[in-house]
């Protein structure tokens, strides 16, 4: 006689419990890369957590939360400090007309030491920016000089010096006087630049260049790709700062350029402010 190979489930047995989900509404396990997302979200909640309730709340080791709290902190997203976490802080920037008004006499100087690296018949990239328009005020005397930009303001000014502008055209944002979105982003790269001029919200060692604006940032990556010479230009009070949008690691800067002069990233490391402890 054959016997039967386990009990037949009854049309009265419990169903079977869902998979576990440590955040409300998940419908399945976390991929590491969504949690860390999840967690980071929860941290902004919170404003602070421990590392242990953490690992409860999402359902791993500590081990396991130690190693995302990690890669949080090297993106330079999370600080953490004696079994806490926080978020970190991030910049968030005024709209040009403000900024203009802010650092004058600092972004002047920048733009002074600016100018003195770059040859005549040199073709540069410059994205919007109060820093970069002081810098186009500076190249306007540079000979020969083609430039190619989102920026209605700094296309004016260095065509009424007579220089060679290209204006990259998309979707116009007034508040800032520039074009952004994908349009410009595909227009960038039918160019090649010997450098692209890009300024940012903050500088720091771990998180690099960043900016307060998404559609800002990808014109300024876009930009950087297409350039034989990466250079950020920025006053030193944009140091040590962090914004939320990526716009190039340090290390692959070609050179920075402040108030205080230019520098390639290792002596800037070398001068750069202490960040917080993690």
């Amino acid at each position: 006689m054959i016997r039967p190979f386990g009990r037949k489930k009854s049309l009265t047995d419990p169903p079977p419990p869902w998979p576990h989900h440590p955040e409300p509404g998940g419908t399945g396990p976390v991929k590491p890369d969504a949690r860390r997302q999840l967690i980071l979200a929860h941290v902004a909640r919170q404003g602070e957590a421990r590392v242990e309730d953490l690992a409860r709340r999402f359902d791993v080791s500590l081990e396991t939360m130690r190693r995302d709290l990690a890669q949080l902190a090297e993106a330079g997203e999370v600080i953490k400090r004696h079994g806490r976490v926080r978020r970190a802080a991030l910049v968030h920037e005024p709209d040009m007309t403000d900024r203009m008004a802010t650092q004058g006499a600092q972004k002047a100087r920048a733009a002074t030491h600016l100018a003195a690296l770059i040859q005549p018949n040199e073709t540069v990239f410059m994205d919007t920016g109060s820093t970069t328009l002081a810098c186009a005020r500076a190249l306007a005397r540079v000979a020969g000089l083609t430039c190619i930009t989102n920026s209605l303001a700094i296309a004016e000014v260095l065509g009424r010096a007579g220089r060679r502008v290209f204006l990259l055209g998309g979707s116009y944002g007034p508040a800032n006087a520039q074009t952004v979105g994908p349009m410009v982003i595909e227009q960038a790269t039918r160019f090649r630049a010997d450098r692209a001029i890009v300024t940012v919200a903050g500088l720091e060692a771990r998180a690099g260049a960043t900016d307060a604006d998404v559609e800002e940032a990808q014109v300024a990556r876009a930009m950087l790709a297409q350039a034989d010479m990466s250079v950020v230009v920025a006053d030193s009070a944009k140091f040590g700062r962090r914004a939320a949008f990526t716009v190039s690691p340090l290390r692959a800067l070609g050179l920075i350029v402040s108030e205080h002069g230019a520098q390639t990233p290792d002596d800037w490391l070398a001068t750069a402010p202490p960040e917080p402890a993690t």
